[in-house]
């Protein structure tokens, strides 16, 4: 029976987030995206969908033995599916099994090829299955904010008979308006009979921008679980954004009266985290988290700020822990004390991964006279990524206003040094065109991206790159002080995380 006044948070950026267009986690990634989802203080973490592939399902299986909050498993209302999401998360702590099937008509009659009548005894088989392997199991009702509510009520009868412990009503193409969706979600409540004996949660998604907005409407109605992302990641336009939902219930305390369990200070740096993995950008005007949600340009919002922060401000920095950079290591440094400031910036990293990001900060540290928290951060994201079959060691370029630009880069592979020389249409297409010589194949590039980490002229560039190979995309991320050196960084990341993911 839920509790009416605490908000369970579902966070899905590992499985819905993940469907993002172009991004692709690998094993490391998702399981450190699941350390700072358990730091946050989510309470569900759905891990996958551990019958869409053995990497899913051992994604999964890995997240669940390595923390400590509920984990759940997305699986279709069939057999085959639901034992295969059991055994992906049967070792966890608290294992969830969350079943799904679509109910709308356009969804039955199009998609599933199924009559209401075979929708409804699929999901009570499905539910049933799911209970008897089990304790906690949510049924989704796919495209619920566009199915006939007379069935959709006997669905949901039937399938809390049937064992479940959460009811989810998700607004899938992100089609509902917040009015609708709150008087839908109410409607719902009041008269489904046993609908007390499970937990109302809900899932928007953000085709009209509206996912936050109905999300908040559906807790004034009485839903009880959110499901989230973090940066609002997700296919076509996005799910419903964590950092947003959250501090808008933080913010309005008493117009929600109820109560969550994240640590708000935390989600400043989870944004960041989640950007950096997913190699998608966090826009400046994004609410909450963006580098532009506590500036001031204006002189009159400048002086109020000054004379008051609440005039402009409704919430703090501080309140999502975005703090200002602290100046904190040198090359003076040791590797101790680098440890611990990697692990008071809430990072858990294991021997090796310390000893690389070490690596890196050693030789930051002889180009760059301060090291920040912004510089530190971005070390750790670069250590432990994946095995390194192509390394670059040297390169030169040679370019001009008035010349083509010329690139030789060496690679180191197997043990063995390998140039080659190639011109571009500018140094870094130059630079690219060589690497993939020494590589061979085709490599092309689908997406790049740079940024500063830190301020000033020694600031970190950080490189983002995306690749097609194999049919798919795959990202890449480089740090240098030299941007085309982060460049070529990122590129041949890029390479050897498409390998990587031939082989698996």
């Amino acid at each position: 029976m839920m509790d009416k006044d605490r908000i369970i948070v579902l966070d899905t950026t590992l499985r819905d987030g993940e469907q993002t267009p172009g991004v692709s986690l690998n094993l490391s990634e998702k399981l450190e995206i699941a350390k700072q989802l358990e730091l946050l203080g989510v309470d569900v973490i759905e891990a996958g969908f551990p019958a869409a592939s053995p990497g899913d399902f051992e994604a999964v299986r890995t997240v669940s033995e390595s923390v400590g909050c509920a984990v759940a498993a997305l699986c279709r209302s069939l057999e085959s599916d639901i034992t295969r999401g059991w055994d992906a998360i049967r070792t966890a702590k608290k294992p969830r099994l969350h079943v799904f099937l679509a109910t709308s008509d356009i969804h039955m009659r199009y998609k599933l090829k199924m009559s209401p009548d075979e929708v409804l005894r699929r999901a009570v088989e499905g539910t049933r299955l799911a209970k008897s392997l089990c304790g906690d199991v949510e049924f989704s009702c796919e495209d619920a904010s566009r199915s006939d509510p007379v069935f959709l009520r006997r669905v949901l009868e039937a399938v809390v008979d049937a064992g479940a412990t959460t009811v989810n009503l998700p607004d899938t193409v992100g089609y509902a308006l917040p009015d609708e969706y709150g008087a839908f979600l109410r409607g719902i409540i009041s008269s489904v009979p046993n609908i007390a004996r499970a937990t109302v949660a809900v899932h928007c998604h953000n085709d009209l921008g509206l996912a936050v907005a109905n999300t908040l409407a559906a807790v004034a109605n009485g839903a009880r679980q959110i499901e989230t992302t973090i940066n609002g990641l997700g296919e076509r336009a996005g799910n419903c954004s964590m950092e947003e939902v959250i501090m808008s219930i933080e913010t309005r305390a008493a117009h929600f009266s109820v109560r969550h369990g994240i640590d708000t200070t935390k989600i400043y740096r989870a944004s960041q985290r989640v950007s950096k993995l997913t190699g998608v950008p966090v826009s400046v005007y994004k609410a909450v988290v963006g580098a532009n949600a506590f500036a001031h340009e204006s002189g009159i919002h400048q002086h109020g700020v000054l004379a008051n922060p609440m005039t402009y401000e409704i919430m703090t920095p501080q309140s999502v822990g975005k703090t200002e950079s602290t100046m904190v290591l040198g090359k003076l440094s040791g590797r101790h004390a680098f440890a611990d400031r990697i692990e008071s910036m809430g990072f858990r990293l294991t021997k090796n991964e310390v000893d690389g990001a070490f690596e890196r900060f050693k030789a930051l540290a002889d180009r760059k006279k301060e090291i920040t928290d912004e510089d530190l951060e971005a070390l750790v994201y670069t250590a432990g990524d994946v095995p390194e079959r192509y390394r670059l060691t040297t390169f030169q370029i040679q370019s001009g206003n008035k010349i083509q630009a010329t690139a030789s880069v060496t690679l180191l592979h197997e043990g063995r040094e390998v140039t080659a020389d190639a011109t571009g249409d500018g140094p870094i297409d130059a630079a690219y065109n060589a690497a993939a010589k020494v590589i061979g194949g085709e490599w092309p590039l689908a997406a790049y991206d740079i940024k500063a980490v830190t301020e000033g002229m020694d600031a970190l560039g950080e490189v983002t790159v995306r690749i097609h190979h194999g049919g798919g995309l795959h990202i890449g991320r480089g740090l240098s002080t030299d941007i085309i050196e982060a460049s070529i960084f990122a590129y041949v990341n890029a390479i050897n995380r498409a390998m990587v993911h031939e082989h698996e």
